[in-house]
């Protein structure tokens, strides 16, 4: 492991499936440059569908560098199980911030620029500028 300390993304799914497409393509897209933490956290423990504190906890913890971690999330449940991590304070790494943010364009763009050595404030901002990208 790298001493360079690098922002950290975690996506949450609803699906240990799609975490881990949406994380592979992220990571994929974002080849030439530096390797980015990402972990996926999708599903519950036991395999369904849902969302699962433990899983974005431990995934959290697995990608901080000591610059932050930006977690996306897919949907509802999704988002109110982070926000409630973050309220307990002491769940989530000190740094980790829910990013408002398209689950694939924001995961993309997040591994995108968290590549280039940017900091968490960066990283947010080009993941949640994803919600302008136009596809027309």
């Amino acid at each position: 492991m790298s001493d360079e300390k690098l922002v950290g993304i975690v996506l949450v799914s609803h699906s240990a499936e799609v975490a881990a497409s949406v994380a592979e393509l992220a990571k994929g897209l974002a080849s030439g440059g530096t390797a980015v933490p990402v972990a996926a956290a999708g599903g519950t423990e036991g395999g369904g569908l849902g969302t699962s504190a433990e899983l974005i906890s431990a995934a959290a913890a697995s990608v901080d560098r000591g610059a932050g971690v930006a977690v996306l999330m897919d949907l509802g449940s999704a988002v109110l199980t982070v926000k409630a991590l973050l309220a307990e304070g002491d769940e989530l790494p000190d740094g980790a911030r829910l990013v408002d943010a398209p689950f694939l364009e924001g995961a993309v763009a997040a591994v995108v620029t968290a590549a280039t050595g940017a900091d968490l404030d960066a990283v947010e901002a080009a993941a949640a500028e994803a919600y302008d990208y136009r596809k027309e």
